[in-house]
């Protein structure tokens, strides 16, 4: 069966996520096998008020995946925010005789998608953040990546406070969502976890578990802290200090966690996300959402994806506070 779209243009907006590179090298690679041809948009929604465009083939893309970052380069459009930004960005694609867009990347981009939708183009999203918070999707490329190098600058760190005898608050990416924290304080054995989803009362959460922790011999302490908690990992430090006197230090792990080499999971959910991308809209499907329910790529209606809610795995956080004494 002939393929509904015959020109596609893919990119990647917000921040960049490991596992980027390869739904790319997959969009193109299965367009390349349905006979489909594929424009690279750089710079996400910037470039595609501004023209900011690559032809992209097979071997353009060849080794890409083993890549972290975005080939694509990725930025923020205030200018498409406004619908002057929008009507440039289809006539871009009216110019480059798009059929339909893949847009790689977390919420923002999938309401730009919709925006585009509106105008009469064909639109798939894919979900790129390693904050692992798009509500539609279990997974989301770049978390596994992210959840390894934060555990792997964590125990390292650990020696060092092991050493030192010291409590380490250790500070990372989650501005609304606690996932990565959470799995993250579980696998390194945190003496506790702060989520912005919870509420933190410094006395049952923090002094508590250290004390306790204390009180069986150990004398260092490793608090895990998302970035969205109110307070920060600095007002958590202080408050640690005066609660028991304990030398603790600061580490904020930051854009780090964006970086590095996808981990086989990255890669491959990246790959099969991008391939369903191609082949829904060789169907002639748009307007949709590429997710993964449990293991099995689902899709769902864009406008249906934006308003979905996902909550902390609730067994995970029981998990969690089991294992730090916490009540």
């Amino acid at each position: 069966m002939a393929s509904a779209v015959r020109r596609i243009g893919v990119f990647t907006s917000g921040g960049d996520a490991p596992g980027m590179n390869a739904a790319i090298r997959s969009v193109v690679r299965t367009c390349m096998h349905m006979g489909i041809e594929c424009i690279g948009i750089r710079r996400g929604y910037h470039g595609l008020i501004n023209g900011d465009f690559v032809q992209l083939d097979f071997e353009s893309v060849s080794g890409l995946s083993r890549r972290g970052g975005t080939m694509l380069y990725s930025a923020r459009s205030e200018d498409f925010k406004a619908k002057q930004g929008q009507d440039r960005a289809a006539a871009t694609c009216k110019l480059l005789g798009l059929d339909a867009l893949v847009g790689i990347g977390g919420d923002g981009t999938f309401n730009g998608l919709l925006c585009l939708a509106k105008q009469g183009l064909s639109v798939i999203g894919i979900p790129g953040t390693i904050d692992n918070d798009i509500a539609c999707s279990t997974y989301t490329i770049g978390y596994d990546t992210a959840c390894n190098t934060a555990l792997e600058c964590i125990d390292k760190l650990r020696d060092t406070m092991q050493s030192h005898e010291r409590c380490s608050v250790v500070e990372v990416m989650g501005h609304r969502a606690g996932y990565l924290a959470l799995n993250v304080g579980v696998a390194c054995g945190a003496t506790t976890v702060l989520v912005p989803e919870k509420p933190v009362d410094y006395e049952k959460d923090i002094i508590e578990p250290i004390r306790r922790s204390r009180l069986t011999g150990r004398t260092h302490f490793m608090v895990i802290v998302a970035e969205g908690v109110a307070g920060g990992a600095y007002e958590v430090a202080q408050h640690i200090r005066q609660e028991t006197s304990v030398d603790t230090r600061v580490t904020i792990l930051g854009h780090i966690q964006r970086g590095g080499a996808p981990t086989l999971r990255d890669r491959v959910a990246a790959t099969y996300m991008g391939y369903e991308a191609v082949r829904l809209l060789a169907e002639g499907k748009t307007c949709r959402v590429v997710a993964m329910k449990g293991d099995e790529y689902v899709d769902y209606d864009i406008t249906e994806a934006l308003q979905m809610k996902k909550s902390l795995d609730p067994q995970t956080y029981t998990v969690m506070r089991a294992l730090t004494g916490i009540g």
